[in-house]
């Protein structure tokens, strides 16, 4: 059965495989009621997510933006829900966290020649796109060399935190995300939670400074996971959303659009929380 929720969603506007058009008419088909654009720092797929979403009036479009910030322990993604998307301050400092991605990508590429698998930064490009450059574009450069069998093996191997291909990018810290999210309007949250050593303390720390909720429905938590979750929520007083985290990577191995189980009362409880 599908979610009628999906607040973690991915296109071309930052890693993900499908257009923001694309991304909407896959909600759009699967009946969805509210779905959520979060490409990682950009909010460049939003105008084109809403235009598109005219053609599926009974879905709602949730304008968002998942912000890439750091912690000694790790990677922390803050999501943004209901922003000004064309506030001119949030689109200054995205532009930065982008430029970044850039400088890393071109990172990567050399840290992979080293590894002896060559790309060509111009090919990279090219299946970037208008998008800003990511991983997913490098791991399909990859493909095409023959250098793994499938997009996934990329990151498996080379490419994610920790694998011999990986280089960190500028970051901001989490704080300073919500701070920004809550400037544009919007309502922050913490994505997935557990992919970080020791989140209890860092929730506890960012509620405030105005962090509203924690992505509890996730498609790689576990029910008990999601239990303690959904308690800690209760306890400090945060919405439990959730969401796929869809990029259109695999279709093999990737939760699809509506694939997780999220509660209508995830969107009510961020409508309530909007500035």
């Amino acid at each position: 059965m599908v979610s009628r929720v999906d607040l973690h969603l991915h296109s071309t506007a930052s890693d993900g495989v499908f257009s923001p058009a694309e991304v909407v008419r896959k909600a759009g088909y699967l009946k969805l009621k509210y779905m959520a654009l979060t490409d990682h720092d950009s909010v460049d797929g939003i105008a084109e997510a809403l235009a598109e979403a005219e053609k599926f009036p009974s879905m709602t479009v949730i304008p968002g933006v998942e912000m890439s910030t750091d912690v000694a322990a790790g990677d922390v993604h803050i999501l943004g829900y209901f922003i000004d998307w064309q506030d001119p301050e949030l689109i200054r400092r995205l532009k930065i966290m982008r430029i970044s991605r850039e400088d890393r990508g071109q990172a990567i590429v050399e840290r992979l020649r080293e590894l002896g698998m060559p790309l060509e930064w111009e090919r990279v490009k090219e299946i970037a796109g208008e998008a800003v450059i990511g991983r997913p574009h490098i791991a399909q450069a990859m493909l095409e060399k023959g250098y793994i069998k499938y997009l996934g093996e990329a990151f498996d191997k080379y490419i994610s935190r920790g694998g011999p291909g990986y280089v960190e990018r500028i970051k901001m810290a989490p704080a300073e995300a919500v701070a920004l999210i809550r400037a544009s309007g919007g309502v922050p949250v913490m994505a997935h939670p557990l992919t970080l050593p020791g989140y209890e303390k860092l929730i506890e720390e960012l509620v405030p400074a105005g962090l509203a909720g924690i992505e509890v429905f996730y498609s790689s938590f576990k029910d008990w996971e999601i239990e303690r979750l959904k308690l800690l929520a209760e306890r400090l007083g945060l919405v439990a959303t959730g969401g796929t985290d869809y990029h259109g990577l695999d279709p093999v191995t990737e939760t699809m659009i509506g694939g997780q189980p999220v509660p209508l009362s995830a969107v009510e409880g961020l409508m309530a929380r909007r500035p």
